[in-house]
């Protein structure tokens, strides 16, 4: 028994939902989203509602209907509302500032680091130490996030490089000394 994948979503107004065989696509107010959905999974429309299904109990099939259902769901919360996901970063010296549509990055190596927005995604920078990573596909944005982040990971021992807002840095305490 699923509890998420049996779960209806409702289509809200001003997105319109299309389902070709296996292949879905979410049109809204930001932009347009598609998806393949595996061939075990079957996926209807009805009365502005969204009904997935699988063909039979099998692992596979049970781990997919879950995973289909979240998918489907995040497309229509993406092209309604975008997602966004909020770096910040802490160091003496370190910044991040817009070029273009380039995300500039000053992180303590002799050279700035440069990043090229992945197609859908845009870069803002209210102040020099907080970078907001924004689109309509939740997975991308979440994976440049991730490669932003990867640029100068934090460090435990003075809590310097980039981090998630919402994340918290346990500290190390550092070397203790003879007695």
């Amino acid at each position: 028994m699923s509890r998420i994948g049996n779960k209806p979503i409702n289509v809200p107004d001003g997105v319109e939902v299309k389902i070709d065989g296996h292949h879905v696509t979410v049109k809204g107010p930001k932009g347009t989203l598609e998806r393949d959905i595996h061939k075990n999974i079957t996926v209807s429309l009805e009365d502005k509602v969204i009904t997935v299904k699988r063909c039979d109990d099998e692992p596979e099939n049970r781990s997919l209907h879950g995973l289909t259902r979240t998918l489907i769901s995040n497309m229509i919360e993406g092209v309604l509302n975008e997602y966004k996901r909020e770096l910040e970063i802490n160091g003496v010296g370190y910044r991040a500032q817009k070029k273009g549509n380039k995300l500039v990055m000053n992180l303590g190596y002799s050279h700035p680091v440069e990043m090229d927005p992945p197609e859908g995604i845009t870069f803002d920078v209210p102040d020099a130490n907080h970078i907001t990573v924004r689109g309509i596909d939740k997975e991308v944005v979440g994976q440049t996030a991730a490669v932003v982040r990867t640029k100068r990971p934090p460090e435990v021992y003075r809590g310097k490089g980039i981090k998630y807002a919402e994340e918290h840095i346990r500290r190390k305490e550092g070397k203790a000394g003879k007695k």
